[in-house]
């Protein structure tokens, strides 16, 4: 609906009736000063040139659109930032795991992966983890702190502990009712060789310290009546 106008429009050659005026056409001519404009530019009304029409797209839509929608992949600008190291947790400081194959087992805390991630290790001589990466999200950092300063941990990254992707060969018809047994994963002897290393050095420092190597052997658990936001690590 058009606004409503403050003024009304009064016209210059009011209608004596429905679609009859009152001043003739030439009459308007004059009263419009048309002949004026007219003289001033030599006899002939200004032209103007029209508006530039705005530029048509190269491409036309396509009239008809696939009927499943086309996924785009949206930008991302996110940057990644490190992850930052619980206070408490620092280089040889003992973890307690409570999540995983080896929940509630004692670990030794080696050092910080690009990752974000924890690598620990049992050592393996004495509670049987080896070395592993951890998330510190599932850990609990005591107050016991071990020597490492003979440990050296400068090989072990995120890419020493990828896995191997290995194709998997299909079988056909004669095979699929063979009861074959799958040869099992065997961890390589240079990861043997590295894991004793690590143990070796490490078990020095914590036949140093009295009862600490029965303190890692042990598995935290609790127990009735045992308060966990009362306790002490």
């Amino acid at each position: 609906m058009a606004p409503k106008r403050g003024t009304p429009r009064i016209s210059r050659n009011p209608d004596l009736v429905r679609g009859i005026g009152k001043h003739s056409r030439s009459k308007m001519y004059h009263k419009r000063g048309l002949w004026a404009i007219k003289a001033k530019n030599g006899g002939v009304f200004p032209r103007h040139d029209p508006k530039p029409k705005p530029a048509s797209p190269a491409e036309k839509p396509p009239k008809f659109y696939p009927a499943d929608d086309v996924k785009k992949p949206l930008p991302n600008k996110r940057k990644p930032k490190p992850t930052k190291l619980r206070a408490s947790i620092t280089p040889g400081t003992v973890l307690i795991l409570l999540a995983g194959r080896f929940k509630g087992k004692r670990v030794v805390f080696l050092k910080q992966l690009p990752s974000g991630l924890l690598l620990i290790t049992g050592p393996f001589k004495i509670n049987g983890v080896p070395l592993r990466r951890v998330n510190q999200s599932y850990v609990i950092g005591t107050s016991t702190k071990v020597d490492i300063s003979g440990v050296n941990v400068d090989k072990f990254d995120d890419k020493y502990f990828a896995k191997v992707a290995e194709k998997k060969n299909k079988k056909g018809e004669g095979e699929f009712f063979e009861t074959d047994k799958e040869e099992k994963n065997v961890l390589p002897a240079e990861k043997k060789d590295d894991q004793k290393a690590v143990d070796a050095a490490l078990i020095k420092s914590i036949e140093c310290v009295p009862d600490l190597k029965a303190y890692l052997a042990a598995r935290f658990s609790l127990k009735a009546g045992m308060k966990p936001h009362e306790l002490v690590f």
